[in-house]
C-alpha cells in the first residue's frame, strides 16, 4: 500500500490549527488564573499594577488572543474535516498523526508540569487558600479536556460521530465566550478600569502637590497662596499637575498659618491598603489618602518641629550712623 503523502495544504492547515490551539489553551488558561488573582489575592504573590488595573497586566492580551484564535483554531480545523470527509486518505497523512501525538504528549506534559509547580506552591506555603485549589482544578480540566478530544480524534470518533464534533466546537465557542465576558464582571471593563487609572493619577499629583509645599514651606515659613506659587521651572519639578481627566487644576486653599486643603473629584471608593476598579475595592496609597467617590478634599497640618526650615534667612546688617 502507497504512503499517503501530505500535501502543503494539510500542511499548513495542521500547523496553523495547532498552533492556534496551544497558543489559545495557554491563554485561555492564565485568563482564569488572572480572575483567581485578581478575585482572591494572596497578599504574598501580590504584584501591584495586576490589581489596580487588570487590563495593563496580562488579562487584555489574553482576552484579544481568544478572542482572535478561537474562531481562527474552529475554523482551520472545519476545513481539515471537511477535507477528510471528502477524501478519506487525508486523514492517514503523516502531519495529522504527528500533530494529534504531539497533542496529546503536551496535554499529558501540561498536566505534570502544572501538578507540580502547584505542589510546590503548596510545600512551600505561598499558596494555601482556595486560589490554589481552583487553579489546579482548571489546569486538570483544561489539560484533561483536550487529551480526551484528541485521542478521541486519534481513534476516529468524531468522524464516525460528526454531529457530536460540530456540538463540541459550538461549546467551545460559547466556552470562551462566556469566560470573556465574566471578566467583565470579575475584574470590571475596560471603561471602570480606565476611570480607576485617572483616581491613581489623582492621588500621585496630590501626593506631589503635597511634598512641594512643604519644601515651599520649609524654605520660606509660610504655605504658598496659590499653586502657582509653587511653580519652578528651574527644578524637577517645574509646575504643579492638573487634574489628568478635565484638565484643570486641582484645589488648593490655605486654612491656617500652617494648614492647607487639597480637593479633587474621583471616579471610584479607594480604601487601604490597594486600590482598583469598583468591583474590587482596594487602594494603592497610604491611608491617609483614602477617598469616596466624589468630591473629596484632604485636610493637612504641617508640624514646624518634623518640617523645620531648611536654611535660616540671610539678615541685613543695620546701618552704621
Amino acid at each position: 500500500m502507497d504512503k499517503i503523502k501530505a500535501t502543503p495544504k494539510d500542511f499548513f492547515l495542521w500547523v496553523g490549527a495547532m498552533l492556534a490551539l496551544y497558543v489559545g489553551v495557554f491563554n485561555y488558561t492564565a485568563l482564569l488564573w488572572d480572575y483567581i488573582n485578581y478575585a482572591l489575592p494572596n497578599p504574598l504573590l501580590n504584584n501591584y499594577y495586576s490589581y489596580s488595573d487588570p487590563y495593563q497586566s496580562g488579562i487584555s492580551w489574553e482576552m484579544a488572543s481568544l478572542i482572535v484564535l478561537t474562531p481562527t483554531f474552529l475554523g482551520l480545523m472545519w476545513l481539515i474535516r471537511k477535507d477528510i470527509t471528502k477524501d478519506p486518505s487525508r486523514g492517514d497523512v503523516w502531519v495529522r498523526r504527528w500533530a494529534l501525538f504531539l497533542t496529546l504528549f503536551a496535554a499529558g506534559a501540561t498536566v505534570v508540569g502544572d501538578l507540580i509547580y502547584v505542589l510546590y506552591a503548596f510545600l512551600n506555603g505561598s499558596d494555601l487558600t482556595a486560589a490554589f485549589l481552583l487553579k489546579a482544578l482548571i489546569v486538570l480540566l483544561v489539560a484533561a479536556v483536550g487529551f480526551m478530544h484528541f485521542l478521541a480524534d486519534l481513534w476516529g470518533y468524531w468522524a464516525q460521530y460528526p454531529t457530536r464534533n460540530r456540538y463540541v466546537a459550538i461549546g467551545t465557542f460559547v466556552l470562551v465566550a462566556v469566560s470573556i465576558v465574566s471578566g467583565f464582571f470579575i475584574v470590571g471593563t475596560p471603561g471602570q478600569a480606565r476611570l480607576g487609572r485617572f483616581d491613581q493619577q489623582k492621588v500621585s499629583d496630590l501626593q506631589q502637590i503635597q511634598s512641594e509645599i512643604v519644601n515651599y514651606y520649609q524654605a520660606k515659613q509660610k504655605l504658598p497662596l496659590t499653586l502657582a506659587d509653587i511653580n519652578d521651572p528651574l527644578s524637577q519639578y517645574g509646575s504643579a499637575p492638573v487634574n489628568p481627566e478635565t484638565l484643570q487644576p486641582y484645589e488648593y486653599k490655605t486654612t491656617g498659618k500652617t494648614s492647607f486643603q487639597l480637593c479633587t473629584n474621583f471616579n471610584n471608593i479607594a480604601t487601604s491598603p490597594t486600590y482598583s476598579a469598583p468591583i474590587v475595592k482596594r487602594a494603592s496609597v497610604s491611608d491617609n489618602w483614602e477617598h469616596v467617590a466624589g468630591r473629596v478634599c484632604f485636610d493637612r497640618i504641617i508640624d514646624p518641629e518634623l518640617y523645620p526650615p531648611t536654611s535660616t534667612p540671610t539678615k541685613v546688617p543695620s546701618p552704621v550712623n
